[in-house]
């Protein structure tokens, strides 16, 4: 087994700064990213570390080796000439998945079988096994195929990152705790400010804000294929796990707030804050956006209101914008970060964005749109007086 790999993190479009900020505040300081990837050298101990911590990230992977295909034989020996065998013992379960984009070679259930005994035959070569039972662990391999060039890997994550593991159930049209947490990110708001989502829907915005204010892990709820990979994995996680619990902040007081004209939708996100343990943290609410004031100064909304894909009509949701900004008008100092596949938001909401950026919402293409207020006025400081 070795001590270092190769590791590779994936990220959604659009957010691959965000995700190389927190690989850098994670101690990855030389990092870049290119279509979606992220590729640089660790330590075996740091793939517990990434997979608990990190909170905009798809998945975790181990690259396995490259290689270079434009025909199916160079394919199978390409992927043959990878050493596989020293991640992937004799009897796992392997099952195979990927991609290939502007590739000579693009059907995919070709790919993906002769990978896959590509695979089998070295092992097989190397360990001197007649047969794979596949019995054992799970180890997820998946292949990138870019421009005839290839990239093997192994899914040490198992799930995606967006699966914290405290939503269960599932309300109409859900936001990914990834993306909530890049919008989150890309905000003004940190835990000392207001926080208000008035479209909260199954709430994933105000319980990922809370489990930032407390301190509590990305992966703090779930479980991880690399955990039954053996204790040379298994014992890292157990170690940062038991540390990150002395270091949340329980009793740290935030003020998140959400809100929703659906009750059913409520219900759900009341649901999933007392499964992430921030049903105490959070105010959660059956109320109409149009109702939605404040006398705080210099909170902040992020949010992604209804829209087409969410079962409303243009007029609606012309409507909806138009009430949204005039509730916005009335809440002085404060900002707003609402995330839509609406082209007509600015017209409607009836305010030029500072920023816009361009997102994914599952395959859904949004626009971010960042409107941040006037900042507070600094306090002074010890002996200084107030002008």
């Amino acid at each position: 087994m070795k001590q270092t790999v190769t590791l590779c993190v994936t990220c959604a479009f659009g957010i691959e700064a965000i995700t190389m900020r927190e690989l850098m505040r994670l101690g990855f300081l030389d990092v870049k990213a290119e279509n979606g990837k992220i590729v640089f050298p660790a330590r075996v101990q740091d793939i517990a570390l990434l997979n608990l911590y990190l909170r905009t990230a798809n998945k975790v992977f181990i690259v396995l080796g490259n290689f270079t295909a434009t025909t199916f034989d160079e394919l199978f020996d390409g992927v043959k000439a990878i050493p596989v065998e020293d991640y992937i013992p004799w009897n796992a379960q392997m099952p195979v998945s990927g991609k290939a984009v502007k590739s000579a070679l693009f059907a995919y259930s070709a790919c993906q079988k002769i990978i896959k005994k590509a695979i089998c035959a070295r092992l097989m070569e190397k360990t001197g096994k007649k047969v794979l039972p596949e019995t054992g662990a799970r180890y997820d391999i998946e292949f990138f195929l870019y421009k005839n060039e290839g990239m093997l890997c192994l899914n040490t994550s198992g799930e995606g990152l967006h699966r914290r593991g405290y939503r269960t159930l599932v309300g109409e049209a859900p936001l990914k705790e990834t993306l909530a947490s890049a919008m989150l990110s890309l905000s003004v708001w940190n835990p000392d400010k207001t926080l208000v989502d008035p479209f909260c829907g199954s709430g994933t915005i105000p319980i990922e804000a809370a489990l930032i204010a407390k301190n509590v892990p990305a992966g703090y709820f779930r479980t991880f294929d690399f955990l039954s990979w053996g204790e040379e994995y298994a014992r890292p996680f157990a170690l940062l796990k038991e540390k990150a619990e002395s270091e949340i902040k329980k009793d740290r007081e935030i003020c998140v707030q959400g809100y929703d004209i659906n009750p059913a939708q409520i219900a759900l996100a009341r649901a999933h804050a007392k499964a992430a343990g921030v049903a105490n943290a959070i105010h959660l609410q059956t109320r109409d956006m149009r109702e939605f004031s404040s006398r705080t100064r210099y909170g902040v909304i992020v949010t992604n209101p209804p829209y087409g894909e969410r079962l409303l009509k243009d007029a609606e949701i012309s409507t909806l914008m138009r009430d949204y900004g005039k509730m916005f008008s009335s809440l002085p100092d404060w900002s707003a970060y609402t995330l839509t596949s609406y082209a007509d938001f600015e017209r409607d909401f009836g305010r030029k964005s500072a920023k816009k950026r361009k997102l994914f919402n599952g395959n859904l293409e949004c626009v971010f749109h960042q409107m941040p207020g006037n900042p507070p006025p600094k306090r002074p400081r010890e002996g200084q007086k107030e002008e």
